[in-house]
């Protein structure tokens, strides 16, 4: 998409108003973004690039459309991991140019407030195409660099911590040379009668996972374990999540970077919850 037309991003709005459509009118973020690269067909080679901070370039345009739709009132403003229509976006027919057009409103209402956080130079809009996007909180990309900047033996261990706070028993880190990449085991008792034997991996990756690791991991488990788990700051490609779920073998559970932060902000394990406020101009717009 050229500059004059707007940032690439853009050519998201369609397919995630669609998408959120077909789901019913909501979708977890992971959801929401796996079916919408799945329904543009997008390149194996364009789901692993990243940006200079190692976050997915795609997955990263999608969060910044998902922004605008928000502020254009398509989308509700729920930062708690659910994407949800409103009613305008539930009875929304958008087209390219449409999302051109509420880009610009946006634009313009931002330079009017003055908002420095959010706001994007009109005249380079196409560096907002490789700026990564964060919440206004800046929780999540805070919580993944300082779990990207661990040793891999802090992560591996800060794993197992997670592990043993969401119920897992006798978690061992087992990581050595050799090993197919698998880095420890834990039992997780589903209930007082059934218990599974877990194989876990720990990537600290900024990089996006490929069908091939999860093959690998596969293959270094077979006969060992009841269930395996991949933990990774970074993201899976599409190919990765089939094959994590291909029928004939072993489901093996995957946990990517934004759902490791949801995991970790659920736990209020290594962060400290607050509270945030944020102006309702439409509260004001009577007083004017």
């Amino acid at each position: 998409m050229k500059k004059d037309n707007g940032p690439e991003f853009l050519r998201f709005f369609v397919p995630v108003v669609e998408v959120l459509k077909k789901l019913g009118g909501s979708g977890s973020s992971s959801e929401v973004t796996d079916a919408v690269i799945e329904s543009l067909n997008i390149s194996k080679k364009l789901q692993e690039e990243t940006l200079e901070s190692g976050a997915s370039r795609v997955r990263n345009q999608i969060a910044w459309a998902r922004m605008y739709l928000v502020k254009s009132g398509f989308m509700d403003s729920s930062q708690r991991g659910v994407w949800a229509l409103t009613d305008k976006g539930l009875n929304a027919k958008l087209t390219l140019e449409d999302a051109k057009k509420y880009f610009r409103e946006i634009q313009d209402i931002f330079i009017k407030q003055n908002d420095n956080k959010t706001k994007v130079n009109v005249e380079s809009i196409d560096s907002i195409d490789n700026k990564e996007f964060s919440e206004s909180d800046d929780f999540q990309p805070s919580l993944l660099d300082t779990l990207q900047s661990l040793s891999p033996g802090g992560f591996e261990r800060v794993c197992q911590r997670l592990l043993r706070e969401s119920g897992f028993e006798q978690v061992t880190i087992t990581g050595r040379p050799g090993d197919g990449g698998i880095d420890g085991i834990g039992i997780l008792q589903v209930n007082p009668f059934v218990s599974l034997r877990v194989l876990f991996q720990c990537k600290r990756y900024k990089d996006t996972v490929s069908a091939s690791k999860v093959r690998d991991f596969r293959g270094a488990m077979a006969g060992r374990a009841d269930k395996g788990l991949i933990i990774t700051t970074g993201n899976f490609t599409i190919d990765a999540q089939k094959e994590a779920r291909r029928d004939g073998v072993e489901v093996i559970e995957l946990v990517d970077g934004n759902k490791l932060v949801e995991i970790f902000e659920k736990l209020e394990l290594g962060v400290k919850p607050k509270k945030v406020f944020e102006v309702d101009y439409d509260f004001f717009k009577t007083y004017k």
